[in-house]
């Protein structure tokens, strides 16, 4: 059962995450998971409504780190409606009454298998809670 969870897609993406900081981010997150102890923390630069740049500290197991690089991925020139979006369709599917999220992030549907697996959803939501923080904290509401 986890051989098909821990996919080559998966391992695949996790293994393109690179720990990065941004020199003067507009917004920063933290977040943990209590549950699993994975943490993450993201950099958002903005261009106006749009992020700009991001970078990413992720310590968290290769689903983690998998969700985390689909975000990294696809978030340059997202803005924050679409971020919000793709975190409550990932949320959806997870809970098994949703389907993965299409366009810049149709990439999470590889991780459709931890549904299966609820002690995983905090690490796979942990980036994208994170990205709309900052994102939030960067517009000044957050």
């Amino acid at each position: 059962m986890l051989t098909k969870l821990y996919s080559s897609d998966i391992l695949r993406l996790a293994s393109t995450l690179q720990a990065a900081r941004l020199t003067e981010p507009d917004g920063t997150a933290r977040a943990q998971s209590k549950l699993c102890g994975s943490e993450l923390e993201l950099d958002v630069e903005m261009d106006g409504e749009r992020v700009k740049d991001v970078a990413l500290r992720v310590r968290a197991c290769a689903l983690g780190q998998a969700s985390a690089a689909v975000l990294e991925q696809g978030i340059v020139g997202a803005t924050l409606d679409e971020i919000v979006a793709a975190r409550d369709s990932l949320a959806a599917m997870l809970k098994g009454d949703g389907e993965a999220p299409k366009g810049r992030f149709e990439n999470l549907a590889l991780l459709a298998g931890v549904r299966d697996y609820p002690a995983r959803h905090q690490s796979v939501m942990l980036a994208w809670d994170a990205a709309v923080k900052a994102v939030q904290q960067a517009r000044g509401g957050g």
